[in-house]
């Protein structure tokens, strides 16, 4: 076959699965081809897929047409406490399974999560509404983790000193916690989920995973997979619902660490609640991501990361680039803003075209229009209002176009709370030195950007700017596994961020042994001094 014919069948099967998915939107498509359809989400407790037994579900809508994908349980506690039971059985002997094997797994994973690349991404934007590309890179961030977390054996050394003192030696070493958990956010379905389990159960921990219960699909197609890899029974373990279950992983007298990634009112109570118990916590929470943008700034360039980080995923990223500085002038700036806006396609994730597809939910496209309006009758000016956008063939979907705000000031409610949604603020400064001071008053502190030519500028803004990912020319400046996700201030809560060396710290704990072989002089008596590395 040609290449021509190649590229029209693989159109044609491609039309083909979006309309399955468009005229059935109950499938969920498992990796194991194993198919469910109006059935609800099943909890995974000691390596088995279980329906939990509570009468009580929450339906998992599709974004773009608010029709049921699923149906999500509260799980009970006694599912709970059995998923919890499970890991805690599991620990011992996976703690003690070698590194190199729990690698091997490793890299089948992540051998496998390429297999099923398509199948993922296409169960994330029917649950989630991000575009089919978006999806895949939700999906590929994950990936790297998994492929980062293929090189524990050298991520998990630990140090040695020999002769410390005479005949003595110590070292140290990294051990596994025991039980870990995860609570995660609907905004990435795949990414975070590989933030999690792949790097604690990687250093020798079981784990109980808590999907959105928005969009709980692809957390079980990963475990899924997990376990086609060859992760034993009761290593990985899922449970589903709301405060309630989230507040058991808070409670737990077994589970010795919680991820968190979410809003500030959920991620504030997590930190408080399990702190309390003894437990490890990193949470990472919500964000006010800057650009600044100087005068000599690559016009183009600038442009394009701009409409791109601030309006891509329908601004539902973490690190969404959702206010912008102008030093100087921001009327011609801001015009070729609109231009480039205006000319986004807003659809239904599934349509090939689609440039961002909608918001969670009807709640939160309210409230995204209610900030928006505070921001109008607050004084801001709008430059492009996307409220009142109507999707044909989408009529009831929740969508917001890309929305322009200018004139912002930092009192102003849609400064001060994170939007979350497409929509991009507009704030002037006259000078590097004042726009700085906008960003550095802010609470939060995930990331900031500088657009700019000069090398002084950039090097005064990564010095001075007070936020946890900088970028110079970048515009969501998220670093690869080998480093740290590493947000700041009211952005995140904990001390050891996620992934990279900070995350492997803050799945294991530290061991120091000091040894002492050599013979030991008869008679020589008892010292009841403190011992020193000095001879006497």
């Amino acid at each position: 076959m040609s290449g021509a014919g190649i590229s029209n069948l693989l159109m044609v099967l491609f039309s083909t699965v979006v309309k399955c998915f468009r005229e059935n939107p109950g499938w969920i498509i498992f990796s194991g081809n194993k198919r469910c359809k109006g059935t609800r989400v099943p909890n995974l407790i000691g390596g088995s897929f279980v329906d939990s037994q509570s009468s009580e579900s929450i339906d998992v809508l599709n974004p773009a047409t608010q029709q049921v994908v699923s149906q999500v349980p509260l799980t009970s506690n006694g599912e709970f406490k059995a998923a919890v039971s499970a890991a805690k059985q599991a620990f011992p002997a996976w703690r003690n399974t070698p590194v190199t094997t729990r690698q091997r797994i490793m890299f089948k994973l992540q051998e496998l999560i390429r297999r099923d690349m398509d199948k993922l991404a296409m169960n994330i934007t029917t649950e989630q509404g991000k575009t089919l590309k978006d999806a895949h890179g939700d999906v590929f961030r994950g990936l790297e983790v998994v492929e980062h977390a293929c090189g524990m054996a050298t991520l998990q050394m630990g140090e040695f000193v020999p002769n410390v003192s005479s005949g003595i030696d110590t070292f140290s070493i990294r051990e596994p916690l025991g039980v870990c958990a995860g609570i995660c956010p609907f905004n990435f379905p795949a990414m975070i989920p590989l933030w999690m389990f792949p790097v604690a159960v990687t250093c020798g921990n079981t784990f109980v995973l808590k999907p959105s219960e928005k969009d709980p699909g692809a957390s079980i197609m990963l475990a899924e997979l997990a376990m086609e890899a060859g992760l034993p029974d009761g290593v990985l373990n899922i449970v589903h619902g709301t405060q309630n279950i989230v507040n058991a992983i808070c409670d737990d007298e077994d589970i010795r660490a919680v991820s968190f990634v979410g809003s500030n009112t959920a991620g504030m109570h997590i930190y408080s609640r399990a702190s309390a118990k003894g437990k490890r916590v990193q949470s990472n929470m919500g964000a006010k991501n800057h650009a600044i943008v100087l005068p000599d700034a690559s016009i183009d360039a600038t442009l394009n990361a701009l409409v791109a980080a601030g309006f891509g995923a329908a601004g539902q990223r973490c690190m969404a680039l959702s206010t912008v500085v102008f030093v100087g002038d921001s009327k011609s700036w801001e015009d070729k803003l609109l231009e480039r806006a205006k000319g986004l396609k807003v659809t239904s994730g599934t349509e090939p075209d689609a440039d961002l597809g909608p918001v969670i939910s009807k709640q939160a496209k309210e409230r995204i229009c209610k900030l928006i309006q505070s921001g109008v009758e607050g004084g801001a000016r709008l430059v492009l209002d996307g409220r009142n956008i109507v999707v044909p063939g989408y009529e009831h979907g929740n969508f917001i176009g890309p929305t322009i705000v200018s004139g912002v000031t930092a009192d102003m409610e849609c400064y001060k709370e994170e939007i979350f949604g497409p929509v991009l603020l507009c704030m002037q400064a006259d000078s590097l030195d004042e726009a700085m001071k906008i960003v550095n008053r802010n609470k939060y502190g995930n990331g900031a950007s500088l657009f700019t030519s000069s090398g002084v500028a950039a090097r005064k803004f990564q010095t001075e700017i007070e936020a946890g990912q900088v970028g110079i020319n970048v515009p969501i400046p998220v670093p690869l596994p080998f480093f740290s996700f590493t947000g700041s201030k009211a952005s995140f809560a904990g001390d050891l961020n996620f992934y990279g060396k900070a995350g492997v710290q803050f799945y294991t704990q530290i061991k120091t042994v000091t040894q002492q072989w050599k013979g030991l002089a008869s008679g020589s008596g008892v010292s009841m001094a403190m011992p020193t590395s000095q001879k006497s």
